[in-house]
């Protein structure tokens, strides 16, 4: 039996400045804003653009105390992990457990973006499971990159949305 996977999503980095980054990702490479916005719980900024056949996910922590900032502080900036959606990410549990991979940090609860993750030590690198009811491909409610960058933009379970004004 196979973990099901439909498609890769995306590949995600590892950033201390997403908007430096940009000079690279967008500027150069001619990737193109698909959707972002803050996570105040994780304290993390993400930003997805379309490049060549998939996502590029550039993420910025926002905090020092970060989990993104402590991962980029003992490791560096680069590669953070590599998303593919599968059909059922309980079943896909299921599955490479079964087949003797550890998981962590398994959200099942949130329709929008159900996940698990594989161990790097097992897998050499980071890998995502996730399901969804969603359509990650295009912009969400108009939010743009000078959006997300001026930090208006943020997530609400797990979907982008607009931040409230205070």
């Amino acid at each position: 039996m196979t973990a099901g996977v439909r498609r890769l999503d995306h590949v995600a980095v590892a950033v201390r400045d997403a908007e430096a980054a940009l000079a690279l990702y967008a500027g150069v490479l001619g990737g193109r804003f698909v959707l972002g916005g803050d996570n105040d719980e994780t304290g993390t900024r993400i930003i997805h653009l379309r490049l060549g056949g998939f996502k590029l996910e550039l993420m910025q922590p926002l905090r020092e105390d970060s989990l993104l900032a402590r991962t980029i502080e003992r490791r560096g900036e680069g590669f953070h992990h590599v998303t593919f959606v599968v059909g059922d990410v309980a079943r896909t549990v299921d599955v490479v457990e079964a087949a003797g991979f550890e998981t962590v940090g398994t959200e099942l609860g949130n329709p929008t973006w159900r996940e698990t993750f594989l161990r790097p030590r097992q897998t050499g690198g980071l890998v995502q499971l996730v399901d969804t009811d969603r359509d990650w491909s295009g912009p969400v409610d108009g939010i743009t990159l000078d959006d997300v960058l001026a930090g208006r933009a943020g997530f609400d379970g797990a979907w982008p949305c607009w931040k409230a004004t205070p």
